[in-house]
């Protein structure tokens, strides 16, 4: 009884880890976090930071700190600049597009033809494969990682051609955001020129846009329009890659923030009521896209680097030069 007694009292008492200590690893993955937050934080709210300041502290990020949200970053980019450029939009008065657009379309139709073509013999004078060619040409002829994105599920193309393809594409948008502006001015380009310029000889939208933007607001109108509306090649991209490559069950999507940029630019032209809201939300889109561009720049690591062959590299900026130097030459002369 007395021994029952005792058990009773005496009851095992649960066992409570002790707390792990934080090693050094840790430490550093929350530093880095830390430091994420903030710079994301002073982008947003800071009024110093242009494009390529944002780009550059990206950079600094995926390639020399480390980039401590990885994946979230991956989509957080795409989404954020997508608002970016449907907010950008409402600053997009459509008559005044018309006046100067009409010359810009023509560049950029013809400039796409050219583009494509220059390319596929670039790939196949270089001996890279088929859809690797087929991927950068895409990428350089519509808008950079869109069209590959797009284009890369027509022709089957496996994970390594898609993220080579991408490197190339990112590391040439990086570099002309920088240098665009600067050719600019040496140039003396008007506003009209350099917008047109920019549509046509740089491949994302991000990039068009911040170098645009920080080159004056009507480059930016304009360059932004001509690039959405030479994104809608992407369309009859995807018909003919899927043909080429007999892929037969391609589906074709037009993306939805090309359908809500124009309709915002609609909204802004001929909705007098909307004149109101336009001025925050283009502050916020602009705002959103340095953001983005901070988050683009962050998603470059040096595995992806490596992944570079100096072939397909050799061809995406044989292809750039020829196009950028190509349009400039024709914008100025013509």
């Amino acid at each position: 009884m007395k021994n029952r007694t005792l058990a009773a009292q005496t009851k095992p008492v649960a066992y409570v880890p002790a707390a792990m200590p934080l090693t050094k690893h840790t430490y550093i993955l929350l530093l880095q976090k830390f430091l994420f937050i903030l710079c994301a934080a002073l982008i947003l709210l800071s009024p110093w930071f242009v494009s390529p300041e944002a780009l550059a502290l990206g950079l600094v990020f995926g390639l020399v700190i480390g980039n401590p949200f990885q994946r979230i970053s991956e989509k957080a980019s795409k989404y954020v600049l997508q608002a970016a450029v449907v907010g950008l939009g409402f600053g997009i008065d459509l008559y005044q597009v018309i006046d100067t657009g009409i010359s810009g379309l023509l560049y950029t139709s013809v400039s796409l033809c050219i583009t494509m073509l220059l390319g596929l013999w670039l790939g196949k004078l270089l001996g890279i494969t088929p859809k690797l060619t087929h991927l950068i040409s895409t990428g350089t002829a519509i808008c950079g990682g869109s069209a590959i994105a797009a284009v890369a599920p027509a022709i089957k193309a496996d994970v390594q051609e898609i993220s080579v393809s991408l490197a190339v594409v990112f590391i040439l948008n990086a570099v002309a955001l920088f240098v665009f502006p600067v050719v600019g001015h040496v140039l003396n380009l008007s506003q009209e020129q350099f917008g047109i310029w920019a549509a046509i000889a740089i491949h994302d939208t991000s990039s068009v846009v911040g170098a645009a933007g920080r080159y004056g607001n009507e480059a930016l109108q304009l360059a932004t329009t001509l690039k959405l509306t030479r994104a809608l090649w992407i369309i009859p991209m995807v018909l003919v890659s899927s043909m080429l490559f007999k892929s037969k069950n391609a589906k074709v999507q037009v993306p939805r923030f090309i359908l809500l940029f124009i309709l915002a630019s609609v909204l802004v032209t001929f909705v007098p009521a909307t004149l109101f809201i336009a001025p925050p939300v283009l502050f916020l889109a602009k705002r959103g896209l340095l953001l983005s561009l901070f988050l683009i720049g962050a998603n470059l690591n040096r595995k992806t680097l490596r992944s570079i062959s100096a072939k397909p590299f050799y061809q995406g900026l044989i292809l750039w030069v020829v196009i950028a130097g190509g349009s400039l030459a024709a914008i100025v002369l013509l």
